[in-house]
């Protein structure tokens, strides 16, 4: 009997033991389940926090497109390029979302965090516009893939290039985007985007130095627009006075500022030009000829810019092959210069001088006669433009290439808008989203965000 109640207490507990056994896996399964469920919950409520500050940094671009319409609107009058320093491009709060402008830094530096400012179509080469022997002298491009520009635009074939090979057909019409670019027979990132991958204007971390000169090599999307007009009327939709058709009377009443006797002078000397007694008249090919001719009658700049913007050298609505030798970095103007036929070395001095030269006179380049007062009225490369219409003091056409993040630099977006004023109005002309290139605000914003959320 002993022993039976012994045999007995010994399963009791082993049956006791059992149940807390298997009491203690359901309690570490239930613990494993909860644990689970609440780090899920963790990361959906991170999720959301993103989504919400996604949503916010969206709202803070939407907001900051209106912002850029308004100081185009009031600073982007007659052509002029606003200044940065009057309205705000870095780290501008929309709630607790915060935006940048993405620019370039006119002084071309070799800077490491990105310049912060709208950046100006009109500084730009038109790819719709532009001739081969322009496009082949920017950096990486070929004389191949500038024929090939050609051919993409052109009404017919100009070169034999096989698109069968690619799945399509070229377009023979008009580019509509620069990034159409990439569809173009032989085009390559090298070429297109260069050594700036995210396209921000600087050489960042991530991206290699290929040709190891230490400095960013952009590619032909930083060279090139396809939105570039300018009009020939005021903004109140007046005609500007065309110096190759107007009356004397009418050249004299320009010049009315300077004095009777001056105005007639100069009127005269316009007026036998263009239609001398004997022999056939010769019309300005564009402003730059205008301005040297009157720089030549002893007109200073400044007088020449008293009228400069009441006068035009053709009867198009629109000009659409100007570059603003304001804004246009040295590349686009030493390639200017060499499709014009200036020699190499010439060319590259030329535009270098005419980078310095603005930088060193802000206040001087309200019109085109300060290229003539930088390189002299017998400079080659001013002779070479003087025979065409290339240069023009004026811009209608801006990119802002807007970043934004949410609360705690979260929901990093990034959209560029391209505008036009060349009617009054401010338009968006183009929306394109690149915020799959990645973080472009470089490492100062980023430290800055980190810094402030961390306080």
């Amino acid at each position: 009997m002993k022993f039976r109640h012994l045999q007995s207490r010994s399963i009791a507990r082993g049956q006791s033991a059992s149940v807390l056994i298997i009491v203690l896996w359901v309690c570490i399964g239930l613990v494993s389940i909860a644990l689970y469920f609440a780090n899920a919950m963790t990361y959906e409520l991170r999720a959301s926090d993103n989504r919400v500050s996604g949503v916010l940094a969206d709202q803070a671009i939407e907001g900051a497109a209106r912002y850029v319409s308004l100081v185009l609107q009031n600073y982007a009058t007659n052509g002029a390029v606003p200044d940065h320093t009057m309205f705000k491009c870095e780290s501008v709060s929309v709630g607790d979302a915060k935006f940048w402008i993405i620019g370039r830094d006119p002084a071309e530096e070799n800077d490491t965090e990105p310049y912060f400012d709208l950046v100006d179509e009109g500084g730009k080469l038109n790819l719709n516009n532009v001739s081969t022997n322009v496009f082949q002298y920017l950096p990486n491009i070929t004389s191949d893939f500038a024929d090939a520009i050609m051919d993409w635009r052109g009404t017919n074939g100009i070169v034999s290039l096989d698109y069968t090979s690619l799945g399509y057909a070229p377009k023979y019409a008009p580019f509509e985007t620069v990034d159409e670019l990439r569809l173009v027979y032989g085009a390559t990132e090298d070429m297109l985007a260069g050594e700036d991958l995210n396209r921000n204007g600087v050489l960042d971390a991530n991206e290699k130095d290929l040709n190891s000169n230490g400095q960013l090599d952009p590619g032909l999307f930083d060279y090139a627009t396809v939105y570039t007009r300018e009009p020939n009327f005021h903004a109140d939709g007046s005609s500007l006075t065309n110096v190759n058709t107007a009356a004397e009377s009418k050249i004299r009443s320009l010049f009315s500022y300077l004095g009777t006797s001056r105005a007639q002078q100069l009127a005269t000397a316009i007026n036998n030009r263009l239609h001398p007694q004997r022999g056939q008249g010769q019309t300005f090919n564009g402003m730059l000829e205008f301005a040297l001719f009157c720089k030549n009658q002893g007109l200073s700049s400044d007088d020449f810019a008293a009228i400069a913007g009441n006068i035009q050298t053709k009867t198009n609505t629109y000009i659409r092959n100007r570059v603003n030798v304001n804004t246009a970095n040295s590349d686009v103007l030493t390639a200017m210069f060499m499709g014009a036929n200036v020699d190499e070395q010439t060319a590259i001095s030329a535009a270098q001088t005419l980078v310095t030269y603005r930088q060193q006179n802000p206040n001087h380049l309200n019109s085109i006669a300060w290229v003539i007062d930088a390189l002299g009225n017998n400079n080659s490369a001013v002779t070479a433009l003087a025979r065409g219409d290339y240069l023009t003091t004026r811009s209608y056409q801006f990119t802002a290439d807007i970043a934004a993040v949410g609360p705690y630099g979260r929901g990093y977006r990034r959209v560029k808008f391209v505008f036009d004023v060349s009617d009054g109005t401010p338009k968006i002309l183009y929306r394109q989203d690149l915020s799959r290139l990645g973080w472009a605000l470089g490492e100062k914003a980023r430290e800055n965000l980190v810094a402030k959320n961390t306080q």
